[in-house]
């Protein structure tokens, strides 16, 4: 008997609340702004479904791209058949740089004016003055 009256005392409450639920969405769908968002929300229903069925193709696509093993193997490959020589220049430009600057460590001699001239007429320091004139040449011209 006690539990029917606390099914019944539940079953009242449970009522109450459903009740009183229903009474503020009532009250919030006489509010104007709430009955014109839903008319536009209704309106626009269309576009809607369109937008939701062309991300749930692109998420569907973006799924089976990330799932695909041999199309992330490929990613992989291409992305280090790109990177991989640009890291082998870096390395190597690294090392260059490394090796220059100990052999410039170990050297005590001075350069003379007659040395400078001298290395004038070194094709690399040729490019490398030629490169830096042209430099200078489009910064100056891209400030006017």
């Amino acid at each position: 008997m006690s539990q029917t009256l606390n099914q019944s005392e539940t079953q009242g409450t449970q009522e109450t609340a459903a009740a009183a639920s229903t009474k503020d969405l009532v009250d919030q769908l006489l509010k104007p702004e709430v009955q014109q968002s839903l008319t536009t929300l209704v309106d626009n229903l269309p576009k809607l479904t369109e937008m939701v069925n062309t991300m749930t193709q692109a998420y569907e696509v973006m799924q089976s791209l990330a799932t695909d093993k041999v199309f992330i193997e490929d990613i992989k490959a291409g992305f280090t058949g790109v990177v991989g020589p640009v890291v082998g220049m870096a390395k190597n430009a690294a090392a260059t740089a490394m090796e220059a600057s100990d052999r410039a460590k170990k050297d005590n001699s001075n350069v003379s004016v007659f040395g400078l001239l001298k290395m004038l007429k070194d094709p690399n320091i040729q490019h490398a003055l030629k490169f830096a004139q042209a430099y200078l040449d489009v910064t100056n011209e891209k400030k006017k």
